[in-house]
């Protein structure tokens, strides 16, 4: 399942994920199941037909992350919520555990999104990037992109999302629009 909040020069994006990395970081064995939620460049593309022609969306350059994943062996613990506060173009940098983001990390994504502009500092993003409604019009949005996150990681513990593909354990899999 994917989640999209457009907004003028920047988007937010949420999907359910299930994960298994083959080289695992050490105590991170194991697959994980979740939400990712990214922030995201939008652009919007040129029209491709007449003025009344659905307009081309692009989801582009990514910004920041945050993982509410846990382990599939402790379902409902979060135990490897984290974020990634910086992205070196596509690949994120490492993984940053955060005590705040650990005690409870939906409300800690949604004050990270209600401070756009601080979150852009520390992605090392220029503000220019944002539109001149963006940081507000985030802000204002917050409680429905909680809303969205929230009900995703319910039906992730229902085994309804964030599930493995069909068939045996894999070694390697990366299930979910993100």
């Amino acid at each position: 399942m994917l989640y999209a909040f457009g907004f003028d020069r920047i988007g937010v994006v949420a999907g359910d994920l299930y994960f298994v990395d083959p080289n695992p970081t050490p105590g991170q064995e194991g697959a994980e199941q979740g939400v990712r939620l990214e922030v995201r460049i939008f652009e919007r593309r040129e029209l491709r037909g007449s003025v009344y022609s659905a307009r081309p969306i692009a989801v582009e350059r990514p910004i920041w992350r945050a993982d509410l994943l846990e382990s599939v062996a402790r379902p409902g613990t979060l135990d490897r919520a984290h974020h990634h506060p910086r992205f070196r173009g596509w690949e994120p940098g490492l993984r940053h555990f955060v005590e705040e983001m650990s005690a409870d990390p939906v409300a800690w994504v949604g004050k990270r999104l209600g401070d756009l502009e601080g979150l852009m500092d520390e992605a090392g993003v220029s503000r220019a990037e944002l539109g001149p409604s963006d940081a507000d019009s985030v802000r204002l949005a917050v409680p429905e992109v909680l809303d969205a996150v929230s009900r995703m990681l319910d039906r992730v513990r229902a085994r309804e999302l964030g599930q493995p593909p069909p068939g045996t354990e894999p070694e390697k899999a990366r299930v979910g629009w993100l």
